[in-house]
C-alpha cells in the first residue's frame, strides 16, 4: 500500500504556529513516528503554500498512490480547483484537520473539499492522519 499526503499553506509551522490550536509536534517528527507505526506501508509527504503545487501532486497522484491523505488548511475553505482536483483524480482522498473546523470561526465552518472526499476526520490532532492511515488499510 502506498499513501501520499498532502499539506497545504501554512502547514510548515506546525509545532511553531499556534501551539494552542495545532500542539508543538513538528510535522516532520510526527510523519517518523508515522512511518514507523506502519512500516508495512508507504507513506509519502508532500507540503506546498501554493496552491496550483497541490493541485499538480494531486494530479500527478494518479497511477502512484492508492490512497491521499489531504490537509489543504486555509485552502479547505476557498479552493475551487483544490476541489475539482480531487473530484478528477483517480485516487480516493480523505480530507483530514488537525482542530475540528466546525469548533473554530465560523468561515472554517465549510469545507469545498468535503463534499468530493471520500471522507474527513478532524479534531483528533496530529492522530487524525493515523485514523486516515488506519481507513486506508481497511
Amino acid at each position: 500500500m502506498k499513501i501520499l499526503i498532502i499539506n497545504g499553506a501554512n502547514l510548515n509551522l506546525l509545532g511553531h504556529r499556534q501551539p494552542e490550536i495545532y500542539g508543538r509536534e513538528s510535522f516532520e517528527d510526527y510523519l517518523g513516528a508515522l512511518r514507523a507505526r506502519y512500516s508495512g506501508v508507504a507513506i509519502d509527504y508532500y507540503q506546498s503554500n501554493v496552491e496550483g503545487e497541490l493541485v499538480d501532486a494531486l494530479q500527478g497522484a494518479c497511477g502512484k498512490y492508492d490512497g491521499i491523505i489531504l490537509n489543504a488548511g486555509g485552502y479547505t475553505h476557498t479552493s475551487v480547483v483544490l476541489r475539482d482536483a480531487v473530484a478528477a483524480i483517480c485516487v480516493p482522498v480523505v480530507e483530514v484537520h488537525i482542530s475540528s473546523i466546525l469548533a473554530r470561526e465560523e468561515f472554517r465552518h465549510v469545507s469545498m473539499i468535503a463534499p468530493v472526499a471520500c471522507g474527513t476526520i478532524m479534531g483528533f490532532g496530529m492522530e487524525s492522519y493515523r485514523l486516515a492511515v488506519e481507513y486506508f488499510m481497511k
